[in-house]
């Protein structure tokens, strides 16, 4: 995955709808909702692929197996399949696992991706599985976000690598900009990113810290 697979893949994602299978043209509801979300991200300068390209870019070379924690909608895994990765992606909940999965085929990137229902406190999967993890913006949704990191550590491999992202201060009042346009409430849970780092800090982890406008994004190795 180097500079020019990135922007390979960003062509793809600017190229125009006559080029390629658009989500809004399937009529499904749900990715319908998705595309409006994405004009509407667009309209505060926040470019969804951008963001989580610069996330993987700061993640560096990846290799080996990879999970991803908190599918959501299928954005990241969509732009890791996006480069020819192939991952685990797990949510506790069946609607947005649903939701990423008609996310994923229609950009014909369903192959590459395996979905799982997954509690995050209590994951399936043994001791030392993957080596590379990513959380992106899933932290501000949990109320006691540590079980869920310890039981990503214990799924880490000893030299793998735990990549764990959240909105910035910007990109937080971004959102709650978009869920009020939306006649929402963006609700955002007490830890953020800083307990995180120091979690990870006293969990035995080197923690390496970048930011664009929008995201905060933490690397950790073990020491």
């Amino acid at each position: 995955m180097n500079k020019d697979e990135m922007n390979n893949y960003r062509q793809k994602e600017n190229s125009s709808p006559d080029d390629k299978t658009e989500a809004g043209s399937l009529k499904s509801p749900a990715l319908s909702q998705m595309e409006k979300r994405r004009e509407v991200y667009a309209s505060f300068g926040y470019d969804i692929e951008k963001e989580r390209l610069a996330i993987i870019r700061a993640a560096g070379p990846l290799s080996g197996r990879i999970l991803e924690a908190g599918t959501g909608k299928g954005h990241f895994a969509a732009v890791l399949a996006g480069l020819g990765c192939r991952l685990i992606s797990f949510d506790i909940s069946d609607e947005q696992l649903e939701i990423a999965r008609e996310n994923l085929a229609a950009r014909g990137l369903d192959r590459l991706v395996e979905l799982k229902k997954e509690d995050g406190e209590k994951l399936s999967f043994p001791d030392g599985y993957f080596d590379a993890i990513f959380s992106v913006n899933m932290v501000h949704h949990l109320e006691n976000p540590w079980k869920v990191i310890s039981e990503l550590i214990r799924v880490l491999s000893p030299g793998g690598k735990l990549v764990i992202s959240d909105f910035s201060p910007e990109g937080m009042e971004m959102m709650d900009s978009v869920h009020r346009l939306e006649g929402g409430k963006h609700e955002v849970a007490p830890a953020g990113l800083g307990e995180v780092e120091d979690f990870l800090s006293s969990s035995g982890f080197r923690v390496e810290k970048f930011q664009t406008r929008f995201q905060v994004t933490l690397v950790a190795f073990r020491k």
